[in-house]
C-alpha cells in the first residue's frame, strides 16, 4: 500500500515503468489479502484445507490469479529494462504508458482467466480420480497446466532480459576502453545490475520453485490424504508463506533498487551517445 500511495501521489514517478511497478504491488496487495483469507479457513476449519471444499474455490483461485499476475509483472518489468538499455533513446520513448496500461490490462485479463478457470468448472469436487491431494478441489492436471509453464516464464525471461542488459553494458564498456575513455560508471552500472538481477531471480526461484516442486509431487503420487499427513501438508504450507513473503521482497528490489538504478542507467545513455560522437570525430 505504501509503493502504491507514495507512486500515484508523485508526479515525478507517473513514467511508465512506474506503471509496472505500481501494478506488481497491487498484485502483491491481491496476494497478500487472499492469502489472509486462506489463512483464516484454517484456523478456523482446517479439514476443508486438506480435503477440499466448495468454499476453498473462490480464495485459491484468487490466490492463483494473484501469483499469475505477480509473474506477468515481473516478466514485463524485465523486458521494459532490456528496451530502455538495449537500443537508442528511441526504443526508450517506444515504451509509452499506453503501452504500460495495456500491459497491466492483458496481464490482469490474462491471470483473472487462468486463475479462475476452476470457478468456471475445471475443479474436481465431484471427480475423485483427478484430484488434487495438496491442493484439493484443485485438479491435478489444471495445477500442471498453470505452474510448468508459468513458473518457467518467471525464471527464463528475467534471467535472459538481465543477463542482455550485462551484455550490452559490459560491450559498451569495452567500446569505450577502445576510444580511450574511463569506464568507472560502466562498471559500477554493471555490478549494481548484476547484484540487482541475482536477487530478483534468486527471489523467485525461492518463491516459486518449492511450489512448483510440489505440484510434481502431487501429480506424481497418487495417494489419500491420511498417508501425506502431516509433514506434506507442512510443506504446502511453507510454500504458500515463501510465495506471500514475495510481497515483502519485490517493493525492496524493484521499488528502491531499480529507481536508483534506472536513474544510473539514463545517465549512462546520455554519456554514451555524447562520447561515441567524440570517439567518432
Amino acid at each position: 500500500c505504501t509503493v502504491i500511495f507514495t507512486r500515484l501521489a508523485t508526479r515525478d514517478l507517473h513514467k511508465p515503468i512506474s506503471i509496472l511497478f505500481c501494478n506488481l504491488a497491487v498484485s502483491d496487495l491481491f496476494t497478500s489479502f487472499s492469502g489472509f483469507w486462506i489463512s483464516m479457513l484454517f484456523i478456523t476449519n482446517p479439514d476443508i484445507t486438506i480435503f477440499g471444499s466448495r468454499d476453498m474455490l473462490a480464495p485459491y483461485s484468487l490466490y492463483t490469479t494473484s501469483i499469475l499476475s505477480t509473474i506477468y509483472n515481473l516478466v514485463s518489468i524485465g523486458i521494459e529494462r532490456y528496451l530502455a538499455v538495449a537500443e537508442s533513446m528511441r526504443t526508450r520513448f517506444r515504451v509509452a504508458r499506453n503501452h504500460s496500461i495495456a500491459v497491466v490490462f492483458i496481464n490482469w485479463v490474462l491471470a483473472f482467466f487462468l486463475g479462475c478457470l476452476p470457478l468456471m468448472g475445471w475443479n474436481c469436487l465431484h471427480a475423485e480420480s483427478n484430484v488434487s491431494v495438496l491442493y484439493s478441489p484443485f485438479c491435478v492436471n489444471y495445477l500442471v497446466f498453470i505452474a510448468m509453464p508459468n513458473v518457467a516464464v518467471a525464471f527464463l525471461v528475467p534471467l535472459f532480459t538481465y543477463l542482455r542488459i550485462i551484455i550490452i553494458l559490459r560491450k559498451r564498456k569495452l567500446r569505450m576502453q577502445a576510444c580511450g575513455q574511463a569506464t568507472g560508471t560502466y562498471k559500477s552500472a554493471e555490478t549494481q545490475v548484476a547484484r540487482t538481477s541475482i536477487s530478483i531471480w534468486l527471489l523467485a526461484l525461492v518463491s516459486y520453485a518449492p511450489f512448483l516442486a510440489g505440484v510434481i509431487f502431487d501429480a506424481a503420487n497418487q495417494r489419500c490424504h491420511g498417508e501425506l499427513y502431516p509433514g506434506v501438508y507442512i510443506f504446502r504450507n511453507c510454500t504458500a508463506m515463501l510465495i506471500t513473503l514475495t510481497c515483502l521482497g519485490n517493493p525492496v528490489l524493484y521499488t528502491l533498487r531499480l529507481r536508483a538504478l534506472g536513474a544510473r542507467l539514463k545517465a549512462l545513455r546520455g554519456l554514451w551517445a555524447s562520447r561515441v560522437r567524440a570517439c567518432a570525430i
